[in-house]
């Protein structure tokens, strides 16, 4: 399992947070997902061998928001 910090930018709400974190934790393979609306942020432990760092960029991207590399 790694941990990794991802920007996002475009959340303006609880809801959009909360929207983040319930599709980041159905995705096989989270451990854990803490999304933060002060810090535009999200804490992402996954495990590598079955998901990738894009797969989860690509589910915040889906959603509307962007990742900021």
């Amino acid at each position: 399992m790694i941990t990794e910090k991802i920007s996002i930018d475009g959340m303006a709400c609880n809801h959009c947070t909360s929207s983040v974190s319930a599709a980041l934790s159905a995705l096989n393979g989270i451990g854990d997902v803490s999304v933060s609306l002060e810090e535009k942020s999200a804490s992402v432990v996954y495990d590598e061998n079955t998901l990738t760092h894009q797969a989860i960029v690509d589910v915040i991207n889906d959603l509307g928001f962007t990742v900021v590399e």
